[in-house]
C-alpha cells in the first residue's frame, strides 16, 4: 500500500477533480457531493487536529485550528505542503503507530484511510487514535449499489502500472458501530463522514 500511494501521490487529486484517468467516469452528483463534504469538514470547530494519512492535503486544507499532517509517503507530504501552507507541522510516519505522546491532540481526522484497513489494522488504528485524541473524525467511501462492501481492486496509474488495493465501502451506521458510536456529519451517495 505504501509503494502504491507513493507512486500515486502526484496524480491522487485527479480522482477528486475528475481529471485524466477519471475524466470519463460516470459519477452522477460527484462534484456537488465533494463540495458538500468539504463544507462539512470546514464546519468542524477549530481544534488541535492530527490528520492521519493526510495524503495530498486535499481534505486537510479545510480543517481549522492547529493542524498536523501525517503521512507515510514523502511525496504525498510534499504535495500537501504546497496545498496546506497553514499546517503547523508535516510528519512522515505510520498512522498505525502514531509518533506522538498520549493526548497530543483534540481530534484525529482521517480521510479515505480507514476503508483500506483490514480488521487487525483497524483495531490498531483506533487504539492509536484514541490514545492521542479524545475525538475521531472519519471520511470514507459510502456503500452504494454496484460495489461490494469489501473487495480487492486493481488500480492503474497514468504510467500504466497496475496495483492491487484492499477497499471497503461503509454505511454511516456500520462505520459508527465500528468506532464505538458516532454522529453522522455527512451521508451521501459517494462519501460518509462521522465523528466519534
Amino acid at each position: 500500500m505504501k509503494a502504491y500511494y507513493e507512486a500515486r501521490a502526484r496524480e491522487y487529486d485527479d480522482w477528486w477533480l475528475g481529471r485524466h484517468l477519471y475524466a470519463d467516469r460516470d459519477r452522477d452528483g460527484w462534484f456537488a457531493e465533494v463540495t458538500q463534504l468539504l463544507g462539512a469538514i470546514a464546519s468542524l470547530p477549530a481544534a488541535r487536529t492530527l490528520d492521519a494519512a493526510c495524503g495530498t492535503g486535499f481534505l486537510t486544507r479545510h480543517l481549522h485550528g492547529e493542524v498536523t499532517a501525517l503521512d507515510q509517503s514523502r511525496t504525498m507530504l510534499d504535495v500537501a505542503r504546497a496545498q496546506v501552507p497553514h499546517a503547523a507541522a508535516f510528519v512522515e510516519g505510520d498512522a498505525l503507530e502514531l509518533p506522538f505522546p498520549d493526548t497530543s491532540f483534540d481530534r484525529v481526522f482521517t480521510g479515505h484511510f480507514y476503508g483500506h484497513l483490514d480488521e487487525p489494522e483497524r483495531a490498531r488504528f483506533l487504539a492509536e487514535a484514541r490514545r492521542v485524541a479524545p475525538e475521531l473524525v472519519v471520511v470514507d467511501s459510502a456503500l452504494r449499489e454496484g460495489v461490494e462492501p469489501a473487495e480487492r481492486q486493481e488500480r492503474q496509474l497514468r504510467d500504466g502500472s497496475r496495483w492491487e488495493v484492499f477497499k471497503r465501502y461503509l454505511t454511516p451506521a456500520e462505520l459508527a458501530a465500528e468506532l464505538g458510536g458516532a454522529e453522522t456529519l455527512h451521508a451521501g451517495t459517494w462519501f460518509v463522514l462521522v465523528r466519534s
